[in-house]
């Protein structure tokens, strides 16, 4: 199973400000970690929404907004792809990820990540409930 850990800005991350020295020597720790058991898949910190913009779709019109963007709850700071054996081990992971002493409140979203086979079990989801209930009906 593949899960995105989004790690949430803060006021921290959307300054233009690089982390100390001792942050960027934790992070890359935890991304070793991920490294040598073999789940990591992928990982990137963003630039500061300033940089960045938005694409908003409504009524068959695209907007633009370019950053930087006030509500920081709302976006996201990095993020890694892991390939693990359930949500728990993705959770655990989760957990692991630091938070500096006196550093600011951070938050990290768990997310699982569609695989193919995702659809074709929702596409025969019909079926085999429609088996299911038949099923039950032929014992009774």
């Amino acid at each position: 199973m593949r899960f995105m850990l989004l790690l949430k800005a803060s006021q921290d991350t959307e300054s233009e400000l690089w982390p100390s020295e001792a942050l960027v020597r934790e992070m890359d720790r935890y991304n070793d970690e991920l490294v040598r058991a073999g789940v990591l898949l992928d990982a990137a910190g963003l630039h500061p929404s300033a940089s960045g913009a938005r694409i908003d779709f409504s009524q068959g019109k695209r907007t633009v907004t370019h950053g930087p963007f006030s509500e920081t709850q709302q976006l996201i700071a990095g993020f890694w792809m892991i390939q693990v054996r359930s949500l728990e081990e993705a959770l655990e992971w989760g957990r692991r990820w630091l938070h500096p002493q006196g550093g600011s409140d951070s938050q990290i979203e768990l997310r699982q990540v569609f695989e193919p086979r995702d659809a074709l079990l929702a596409e025969e989801a019909p079926l085999v409930q429609d088996l299911w209930l038949q099923a039950g009906r032929s014992r009774s």
